[in-house]
C-alpha cells in the first residue's frame, strides 16, 4: 500500500510539471476553488518558471500514460477545471514514444507461447501509432491478409496502478474538503476512470466490444466495425482486420476525394445516437484518429477502429436522455425540467417550474443555431450556473456519454461548421421516442411483462410447494393440552424477570416428593 509520503512526493512533482507549463494558474484564479487546492499550487509552482500561455495538454502529456487518460475525461468537465483548459484538453493527444520492437516482439512471443514467425508471415517494426497504453503495427498473417496488432507496452499495467492509487488519494482529501468539492465527487471521477482504463488493458474485452458493436450496427448502412481475426487475440494482443482509407482527421484529403463532407457529418451525428439512445452500447472514443473513411464520393463508409472505451446507458437512462434531447429541440423545458426530477438528478427541495425557467435561460438563445454561431462560453456559464444552484450533484455514469458527445460536435463542426446539431438530431429523436413511448410501445411493453409474469407463475407454485410440502403417510397428531409453565409467561416465552425463584419452587416440590416416598417405603 502507497504511503502518505510517497503520495506527497508524487503530487508534488507532478504538480511542477503542470507549474511549468503554467496550468496551475487558472486553479488559483478561480473562486470556487478550495483554498487549501491554491495554497497546495502556490507552493507547487514556488520556483518555477512558467508558461505565459496555460498548456494543460503539454502538461499532461509530460507526466505520463494515466495522466493523458485523465486529461482525457477532464476535457469533458468544464465544470470541474473551467472552459478554457476543458478546451484545451480537447487537443490532448493519446501518443508516446514508440517502445523499442524487440520489448514488443517479446511481449507477443511471451503471451502466444511461440515465435512471432509462427504467428504472423512478416509484421513491421516501425509502428503505425504509438498510443499511451498500447502501439500497433502492420503486419501479413500466414495466409496472406493484411492485419492491425495491437500490443500493450510492458509495464503499462503497473505504472498506470501506481499513479491511480495517488489520484485516488487526492480525490478523496479534496471531497473531504466539503463545498462545492463535494458536490463536484472527484472520488467517484476517479473511480470511473479508472474502470474504463483497466478495461482497456485486456485487448479481448476490445475486440469482444468491437464484435458486440458490429452485430448491433449490422443492419446500419455506411458504418463498419473491422473484423477481428480471434486465432491471433489474446489479453495483450489484439489482431484485426487492416483498414486503409482517409483518416477523419485528414480534412484535405477528404474534400480532394470528393466527399460529401456536411452528410458524413451528418452521418456521424445520427451514427453516434444510433448507437447511444436505440442499442445504449456506443463507441466511446470517437475521436479524428479512430475514424477512417472509405470510398467514393457517391458511397463513402464510416469505418471505426480502437473500442478500448465503450460506453452502456439502460434502457431507462436512454428514454430520459432522448426525451431531453427533443425537449430542448422543441422547447418543452417544463418536461425536461421533470424528467431532471424523475431521473432524481435535482433535488426534490427545489421545483420543477423554478427549474424550467432556468432551462429556458440556456435553451432559447441556442436554438435554430449553427454551432458556428453559438457562444460556446455562455452556454457553459449557463448550464454551470444552474448545476450551482439546483445544487446538482455529478451523476458518474453520463461522463462517458458526456465525453463522446463533445467529440462528435467537435468531428461534425470541422466536417461541416454550419451544421445544425439540433436540426440533425431532432427527427431521429423523435422517431425513437414514438417508436419506445408510443401506443404501440406501450401495448407491446406491457404484454411482454405479463407474459414474462405468466411463464414465472410454474416456478412460483413449485417454490411455494417446496416451503409448504404435503403432509405425509403418519397420523396426525391430537391436539395436545395446554400446561403452564413456571417460567413461561404468555405463549412459550420466558420471563423477563429472574428465573431462580421458579427453579427454587421446583427443588422444594421435587424433594418433598422424594421424602414422601422414601418415608412410605420403610413403613410398608
Amino acid at each position: 500500500m502507497t504511503t502518505t509520503p510517497v503520495h506527497i512526493v508524487r503530487l508534488l512533482k507532478w504538480g511542477r510539471i503542470l507549474a511549468r507549463h503554467g496550468a496551475l494558474r487558472g486553479i488559483e484564479n478561480d473562486r470556487n476553488a478550495p483554498a487549501a487546492v491554491k495554497r497546495l499550487c502556490r507552493i507547487a509552482r514556488f520556483g518555477t518558471r512558467q508558461s505565459p500561455e496555460p498548456d494543460y495538454a503539454g502538461a499532461f502529456q509530460e507526466i505520463g500514460p494515466a495522466a493523458i487518460k485523465l486529461g482525457q475525461a477532464l476535457a469533458t468537465r468544464p465544470d470541474l477545471v473551467g472552459e478554457i483548459p476543458a478546451r484545451n484538453l480537447l487537443s490532448l493527444q493519446d501518443s508516446l514514444p514508440p517502445v523499442p520492437f524487440a520489448a514488443i516482439r517479446s511481449q507477443i512471443e511471451s503471451t502466444f507461447g511461440r515465435p512471432v514467425e509462427t504467428i504472423f508471415a512478416s509484421i513491421e517494426e516501425e509502428p503505425v501509432g504509438a498510443a499511451s497504453i498500447a502501439q500497433v503495427h502492420r503486419a501479413v498473417t500466414p495466409d496472406g491478409r493484411e492485419v492491425a496488432v495491437k500490443v500493450l507496452r510492458p509495464g503499462i499495467r503497473e505504472q498506470f496502478s501506481r499513479d491511480v492509487d495517488t489520484y485516488e488519494w487526492a480525490a478523496a482529501h479534496l471531497e473531504a474538503l466539503g463545498g462545492e468539492a463535494t458536490r463536484l465527487r472527484p472520488r467517484a471521477v476517479i473511480a470511473n476512470l479508472k474502470r474504463w482504463t483497466l478495461r482497456e488493458f485486456d485487448l479481448r474485452r476490445e475486440a469482444a466490444s468491437a464484435s458486440e458493436l458490429a452485430d448491433a450496427m449490422k443492419g446500419i448502412e455506411d458504418y463498419r466495425v473491422p473484423d477481428i481475426d480471434w486465432d491471433r487475440t489474446n489479453g495483450s494482443v489484439l489482431t484485426l482486420e487492416w483498414i486503409d482509407g482517409v483518416k477523419m482527421s485528414n480534412l484535405p484529403a477528404l474534400r480532394e476525394a470528393g466527399h460529401d463532407m456536411p452528410a458524413l457529418a451528418r452521418r456521424l451525428v445520427i451514427t453516434f445516437l444510433t448507437q447511444a439512445i436505440s442499442c445504449g452500447f456506443f463507441h466511446a472514443d470517437m475521436h479524428q484518429g479512430n475514424l477512417f473513411v472509405q470510398g467514393g464520393p457517391h458511397h463513402s463508409t464510416i469505418v471505426a477502429i480502437d473500442f478500448g472505451i465503450m460506453g452502456r446507458i439502460n434502457r431507462q437512462a436512454r428514454l430520459w436522455l432522448a426525451e431531453i434531447l427533443y425537449g430542448l429541440t422543441t422547447g418543452n423545458y417544463r418536461r425536461v425540467a421533470e424528467i431532471h426530477f424523475e431521473a432524481q438528478y435535482v433535488p426534490s427541495y427545489h421545483t420543477v417550474e423554478e427549474f424550467a425557467t432556468a432551462l429556458r435561460a440556456v435553451g432559447e438563445p441556442m436554438r435554430g443555431k449553427a454551432v458556428s454561431e453559438l457562444s460556446v462560453g455562455q452556454m457553459l456559464d449557463g448550464l454551470f450556473a444552474i448545476t450551482r444552484d439546483f445544487d446538482m450533484a455529478v451523476q458518474p455514469h453520463l461522463l462517458l456519454l458526456q465525453k463522446t458527445m463533445v467529440m462528435v460536435e467537435g468531428l461534425a463542426t470541422a466536417l461541416d461548421p454550419k451544421i445544425n446539431m439540433w436540426d440533425v438530431s431532432g427527427p431521429f429523436v423523435k422517431e425513437w421516442i414514438r417508436d419506445e413511448l408510443g401506443p404501440e410501445a406501450v401495448i407491446v411493453d406491457r404484454l411482454r411483462a405479463d407474459v414474462d409474469t405468466l411463464l414465472r407463475l410454474p416456478a412460483l407454485v413449485r417454490r411455494i410447494e417446496e416451503s409448504f410440502p404435503a403432509k405425509g403417510g403418519a397420523p396426525e397428531q391430537a391436539p395436545l393440552p395446554d400446561i403452564d409453565i413456571i417460567w413461561a409467561k404468555g405463549s412459550g416465552r420466558k420471563r423477563e424477570s429472574n428465573h431462580w425463584g421458579g427453579y427454587a419452587l421446583a427443588a422444594i416440590l421435587g424433594g418433598t416428593a422424594a421424602w414422601a416416598l422414601t418415608y412410605w417405603t420403610l413403613l410398608t
